[in-house]
C-alpha cells in the first residue's frame, strides 16, 4: 500500500465509530467469517428442506432398512458416464442375520437434478419438485447417507431436522436475550430491594441442576397434545431457563454505566426510567448481549439434542437432530450402523461455528485492543 494510502486508512480509522471499528476487527478474522458463511447456508437449508430433500422424512421404503451410504458413479464398463448409481442386491449374513446390500452392476440409474417426488410445502404452495433423485424409472432409492431402521432417507430426515433444532436455538435465545436484558438492566439500573429479588430469584434458578430440571418440566408437558404446541413449550421452557446468564452480565455492565453522565444528564432532563433504560443503557451493553446471545444458540440446540435423545422433548413423528440420535442409543448401532450417528456431526458443526462467531464477537465487542 502506498504511503498515501497508509495514511487515508489511518485517518479513517481515527474517525470511525465503535461500530465500524468493530466490524473492521471483525472482518479480519477469517476463521469467523467461514463461520457465518456455513451458518447461513445451513439456515437456508432449513428454509429449503423440502427441495433439498429427495424424500419426505417419513418415506418408508419396505425392503431397504440400514443401507449403508451410497455413492455415485462416473465409470461403469464401457467407460465414462453421467453420474449414476447403482442397484442393491440383498444377502443374509449367516452368522448375524443381518441383511447385506451390494450393488448390482446389471442395474444402473442416472442421477438427475430438478425431479418429482414427494409433495412437501414451500411458503404455503405445494409442490413435487426436488432438487436430485434417481431417474430411469427406478424403484430404488439413492441413499446418500443410508437409512434407519425403517428404510427412511437419513440426509433426508437430517435435513427436515434442521428445521426444528436450528430455529429452536434462535426463537429460544430471542426470548432469553429479551427476558435478560430487560431484567438484568432493571436490577443493575434500580438497585434496592429490586435488585436482591431478581438476584435471588437467579440464584435460584442456577442452583439447580440443569439437565434434571430440563428433564422434569419437560415431563410435564403432556404427551397427547399437537406436535406444534409441543414445540413451542419446549422452546419456551429453555428460554424461561436460559435468561439467567445474559441478565447477570448484563447488570455488571449497568452497574458501572448508571453512575456515568450521560446517564445522570438524562435525569436532569426529566427522562423517565423506561427511555434512560430502552434508549440509553441496553445500546449501551449491546456488545455483550451480542456476544452472549450468540454462544447461548448453541446451548439451545444441545438442550433440545439432549432432551429429545432423552424422548423428553421433541417426540415423534416430528424430526430433529435429536430424535434421530435416539437410533445410536444401542450397542448395535454403534458397532454395525454407526451412519446413523451423523446427525450428530451437523450438530457439533453448528455448535463449533456458533463458538468461533461468539469469540469473535467478543474481540470486536472491544475493538481498542490488540
Amino acid at each position: 500500500m502506498s504511503e498515501s494510502g497508509a495514511s487515508a486508512a489511518l485517518a479513517g480509522l481515527s474517525t470511525a465509530g465503535q461500530w465500524q471499528l468493530a466490524w473492521i476487527k471483525f472482518r479480519r478474522n477469517r476463521v469467523a467469517l467461514v463461520s457465518g458463511v456455513i451458518l447461513v447456508l445451513l439456515y437456508l437449508m432449513t428454509l429449503l428442506s423440502g427441495f433439498l430433500a429427495p424424500y419426505g422424512p417419513d418415506h418408508r421404503f419396505a425392503r431397504r432398512a440400514y443401507v449403508p451410504p451410497q455413492g455415485l458413479h462416473l465409470f461403469a464398463a464401457d467407460g465414462l458416464q453421467w453420474p449414476f448409481a447403482y442397484g442393491l442386491t440383498t444377502s443374509t449374513d449367516p452368522q448375524t442375520g443381518r441383511t447385506l446390500y451390494a450393488g448390482d452392476a446389471q442395474r444402473t440409474y442416472p442421477f438427475e437434478l430438478f425431479t418429482r417426488g414427494d409433495a412437501h410445502s414451500f411458503l404455503g404452495v405445494q409442490t413435487t419438485l426436488h432438487v436430485f433423485g434417481l431417474g430411469g424409472d427406478s424403484e430404488e432409492g439413492l441413499f446418500l447417507l443410508g437409512t434407519d431402521r425403517q428404510g427412511r432417507d437419513l440426509l433426508s430426515r437430517i435435513l427436515y431436522g434442521a428445521r426444528i433444532s436450528l430455529t429452536i436455538g434462535l426463537i429460544g435465545v430471542t426470548i432469553s436475550v429479551v427476558l435478560g436484558s430487560v431484567l438484568g438492566v432493571t436490577s443493575g439500573y434500580f438497585g434496592g430491594w429490586i435488585d436482591e429479588l431478581l438476584q435471588r430469584t437467579i440464584e435460584m434458578l442456577r442452583a439447580f441442576p440443569q439437565i434434571p430440571l430440563w428433564m422434569a418440566l419437560s415431563a410435564a408437558i403432556p404427551p397427547d397434545i399437537d406436535q406444534v404446541t409441543s414445540y413451542f413449550m419446549i422452546t419456551l421452557i429453555l428460554s424461561l431457563l436460559g435468561w439467567t446468564a445474559l441478565a447477570r452480565i448484563v447488570r455488571g455492565k449497568v452497574l458501572s454505566l448508571r453512575n456515568e453522565e450521560f446517564v445522570a444528564a438524562a435525569q436532569l432532563m426529566g427522562a423517565s426510567h423506561k427511555r434512560i433504560i430502552f434508549r440509553h443503557l441496553i445500546p449501551g451493553v449491546m456488545g455483550e448481549i451480542i456476544v452472549v446471545a450468540t454462544i447461548a444458540v448453541p446451548t439451545m440446540i444441545l438442550a433440545e439434542s439432549a432432551l429429545s435423545f432423552l424422548n423428553l422433548g421433541i417426540r415423534p413423528p416430528m424430526t430433529s437432530w435429536g430424535v434421530l440420535l435416539q437410533e445410536g442409543r444401542n450397542l448395535t448401532t454403534l458397532y454395525f450402523h454407526q451412519w446413523l450417528l451423523l446427525p450428530a456431526l451437523f450438530i457439533v458443526v453448528v455448535v463449533l461455528c456458533f463458538n468461533f462467531l461468539g469469540d469473535a464477537f467478543r474481540d470486536a465487542a472491544d475493538p481498542y485492543t490488540n
